[in-house]
């Protein structure tokens, strides 16, 4: 009965996805090229950004030369886009919600906010956000399974947020700006275009690839991709959702750009976040709510739904920092600067929401 419940969840997991209709089978590739333990060992928790050593700290601490500040995040609000059926829901009870006290009458507002806060806006994939169904259980990041104790509805125990949180990103941001590759911004991806051969993925300009990563790192003019880095892709399906204008548009136009931006994602693709994995960054992320390339079947460099989300994070523990405003630092031309930034302490949770910074 063990296994009919795991195959049940996984369905679940499945249809909160939006790939119901999929025919439920076994991926043993974890086991069978040993994705566990991970390079720093069975116990740990946190991942790629181990990497972090006080060198790369202070190296990159002198790419800030003009002092100037970016705030990468964007507002949280019921109206934005959301993947699927997630949504953001925020009251204040009572206005005000406390008070009155002393003679001075003071007065407090709260609020109630009900969302799946790890995965909402900008938001970072965590440990716990993605797994892979095998003949042994629902496989996560080191070898840990959703059957596993400690791991249940109110919390997932060792593949917590909180355990990457303890360590946090100060690293070398890395801006690549696919917009300027591309002269516009880019298209999602078109299905069919990846069948036959490679070739076929790499000639859609909705999806980057491995060479298109080191060209634009050749035109930037910047120092190559190196361990320890966080790197960031500007596609410009961002600017769909920009925070500088959204609040000036009506209830329609605002329903028609959340169907823009949530029909798919321009993104890297697999050649290319196996490139970046190769490299031994620590973090990836993007101005899109997949970072990766998504079709309309949400396939991307290949067939298989979200790959680069498989194989960066559960197989490797290179975690993902989705719908960034990295408008600021195209503006300027920051392609390197001081990222950072840490999750939230939420224990058990499979992410965080936040507000990073760029400094340069």
């Amino acid at each position: 009965m063990k296994y009919v419940s795991i195959v049940l969840t996984a369905s679940a997991l499945l249809l909160g996805a939006g790939l119901s209709g999929q025919a439920l089978a076994v991926n043993d590739e974890p086991l069978r090229d040993a994705w566990a333990p991970s390079e720093w060992g069975p116990d740990d928790k946190a991942g790629a950004v181990n990497r972090t050593t006080p060198a790369m700290v202070l190296k990159a601490i002198t790419l800030v030369k003009q002092g100037k500040v970016a705030t990468l995040g964007k507002v949280y609000a019921q109206d934005a886009p959301a993947f699927g059926s997630r949504g953001w829901r925020m009251t204040i009870p009572g206005l005000p919600t406390g008070g009155p006290f002393g003679k001075q009458e003071l007065v407090y507002n709260d609020e109630y906010v009900a969302t799946e806060i790890g995965q909402i806006g900008t938001q970072f994939d965590g440990p716990g956000h993605i797994g892979v169904i095998t003949s042994k259980g629902i496989f996560f990041y080191n070898g840990r399974y959703l059957s596993d104790k400690g791991i249940g509805s109110y919390g997932l125990g060792p593949l917590g947020v909180e355990h990457v949180a303890k360590i946090g990103f100060v690293c070398r941001g890395v801006l690549l700006d696919a917009v300027a590759l591309r002269g516009g911004r880019l298209p999602i991806p078109q299905k069919g275009t990846k069948k036959g051969s490679k070739k076929g993925a790499k000639k859609d300009p909705g999806i980057v690839t491995a060479g298109d990563v080191r060209e634009m790192v050749r035109r930037q003019g910047i120092a190559p991709i190196v361990e320890g880095d966080c790197v960031f892709l500007y596609t410009g399906h961002g600017d769909i959702w920009h925070p500088s204008a959204w609040d000036t548009y009506d209830a329609a136009e605002k329903a028609r750009r959340v169907a823009r931006f949530n029909a798919g994602s321009p993104g890297f693709g697999l050649s290319a976040c196996e490139y970046l994995a190769s490299r031994k960054i620590i973090l990836w992320g993007s101005d899109t709510w997949a970072s990766e390339a998504v079709d309309k079947d949400f396939g991307g460099e290949t067939d298989q739904p979200f790959e680069c989300h498989i194989k960066m994070m559960t197989k490797r523990g290179i975690w993902n920092l989705e719908n960034l405003d990295l408008s600021r630092l195209v503006a300027d031309k920051a392609y390197e600067f001081l990222f950072v930034w840490s999750p939230l302490k939420i224990k058990g949770g499979t992410g965080s929401p936040g507000n990073p910074v760029a400094l340069y």
